[in-house]
């Protein structure tokens, strides 16, 4: 297999990688920290493509702290759209692959039909803004590259809804959970193992593309699930988006369609609910 880079490394998907390459024997995928591998200085980034020569980056570093970002615009800026830049350009000069990880949250979500690569993206927080300028830019600088755009992502690594529900759950006896944002919740290795496959198949269809596990479901349905799959006794309370108010605006319906990667790229999505009850049983059992 061709080298790959993995950015990002520490943080939960790339822990989701670093599963997968032990898992396949993957001996040509490199982690290198964020010390050496820092997406805002180019000249870092020169001596990391000089170092393992990739055929293929993933960038899986972001700033993904949706509310702080309401008020640290200039550092989620910075890491989603001007790293997302840098990644590209030394993409160009080596000639290598770029496949960078977006989100959901790029639409507004006021329309209740699953959203397609070509509908138009019109975010509704800071976010969601960063996050598509990071894609515009590499667009415009690159020619080989793949932008799967996820959602609602979870694991055994970092943290997550599913590690916060399951420690929340068995400290108290009641929660309120929010019923009316409806999405899709997402495994991480499932997530991982999709871009592997583009990977392995040396797949040339580039562009835009959404990945996230079949089926849909609101918060409160994710965390019933995880509640229900874990066996966790804990009464749980829908409740409106009103009731819970965040520091940014999340989108009401922000389900994705999947059409695309599975006709163009060949790649099966398992439902949320097989992949959720194996991320618990691991959780749980180890």
């Amino acid at each position: 297999m061709k080298n790959v880079v993995i950015f990002g490394a520490s943080g939960q998907l790339g822990h989701c990688f670093k599963q997968v390459a032990e898992n396949e024997g993957i001996t040509s995928i490199y982690f290198p920290p964020e010390s050496e591998a820092d997406i805002l200085n180019p000249e870092a980034l020169a001596r990391v493509f000089n170092q393992y020569q990739p055929f293929y980056v993933v960038n899986c570093a972001a700033y993904t702290a949706v509310d702080k970002a309401e008020d640290d615009i200039e550092l989620a800026e910075k890491i989603n759209r001007t790293g997302a830049a840098n990644l590209a350009k030394v993409c160009a000069e080596y000639g290598s692959v770029l496949i960078h990880v977006s989100t959901d949250f790029v639409f507004e979500g006021n329309n209740p039909i699953p959203r397609k690569e070509d509908d138009v993206a019109q975010p509704i927080n800071v976010y969601g803004q960063t996050k598509l300028d990071g894609e515009k830019d590499i667009a415009a600088l690159l020619e080989k590259y793949f932008i799967l755009r996820t959602s609602w992502l979870y694991s055994e690594y970092g943290n997550n809804f599913v590690k916060t529900m399951l420690k929340l759950g068995s400290e108290r006896e009641e929660l309120k959970i929010i019923a009316d944002q409806i999405g899709t919740p997402t495994y991480g290795i499932d997530l991982a193992y999709a871009i592997m496959q583009i990977v392995n198949t040396e797949n040339t269809c580039y562009g835009i593309y959404h990945y996230s596990n079949e089926g849909v479901a609101s918060w409160y349905d994710f965390a019933h699930a995880i509640f229900e799959l874990s066996d966790t006794h804990v009464k749980v309370l829908p409740i409106p988006t009103s009731d819970y108010k965040t520091r940014a605006i999340r989108p009401a319906y922000s389900v994705m369609d999947k059409g695309k990667i599975k006709s163009t790229l060949g790649i099966e999505i398992p439902h949320w609910r097989d992949s959720l009850h194996i991320c618990i049983n691991r959780l749980i059992n180890g």
